[in-house]
């Protein structure tokens, strides 16, 4: 199998370390992506541009990170971080999602951060802010049930948390959320998510702009 990542992606860290949490970190070869390069062929394999997209053994491409995962836990015979249908599963797509969610607008915020000064939103930005917030605080109010068995759902959470822990530094979220903050602090401890902490690529200027690109969400 192959992987088109970027290193900074959130979104491809929940792959990685769903992929060494099962075992199957060894079988996957990792092809680094630029989603902003004009002259990617990414879309051959993603019509929507975007990583992670996982090509499997037979050529078929798979996308986005909930598929993978999903496709890559078929792939083991250890504990399954998708639960079978009932209540466990519904818990876990849910946590999924919402951490998916909190990432969704974290993401939608930075990149309009990056945008031309004059072309920026204040008003959309605070609209993001609010969204992760309001996800941060519903996972505090869950965060005492994340001490069950490991789910997609606590690989999800983990990374958005991780994620906003790298991009959004100043907002200090774990602040007011002390049993989240406590969680993380155990779950990011974990081999898998030691080995996949985010770093940055090189940012690279914008044609006709004094605004830094960075790639990679």
């Amino acid at each position: 199998m192959k992987l088109r990542y970027s290193s900074a992606s959130p979104y491809v860290r929940k792959v990685s370390v769903l992929a060494i949490e099962t075992g199957l970190d060894g079988h996957i070869e990792r092809v680094p992506t630029d989603v902003w390069d004009p002259s990617t062929d990414l879309p051959g394999d993603n019509p929507l541009g975007k990583v992670p997209t996982l090509i499997a053994d037979g050529g078929e491409a798979l996308y986005d990170s909930p598929v993978i995962c999903e496709y890559l836990d078929t792939l083991h015979d250890g504990l399954k971080l998708f639960p079978p249908p009932g209540g466990a599963r519904w818990t876990a797509l849910r946590r999924q999602a919402l951490a998916d969610g909190i990432l969704d607008a974290g993401v939608a915020r930075r990149l309009e951060a990056l945008r031309p000064e004059n072309e920026r939103s204040a008003s959309w930005s605070s609209k993001q802010a609010a969204v992760v917030n309001r996800g941060l605080d519903a996972l505090e109010e869950d965060a005492v049930g994340l001490d069950g068995p490991m789910t997609i759902g606590h690989i999800a959470i983990g990374c958005a948390l991780g994620w906003l822990q790298f991009r959004f530094p100043d907002d200090h979220w774990r602040d007011g959320r002390p049993t989240l903050s406590g969680w993380y602090e155990v779950f990011s401890a974990r081999r898998s998510m030691r080995e996949t902490m985010p770093n940055s690529p090189q940012a690279s200027p914008s044609k006709g702009s004094s605004t830094p690109v960075v790639r990679g969400p």
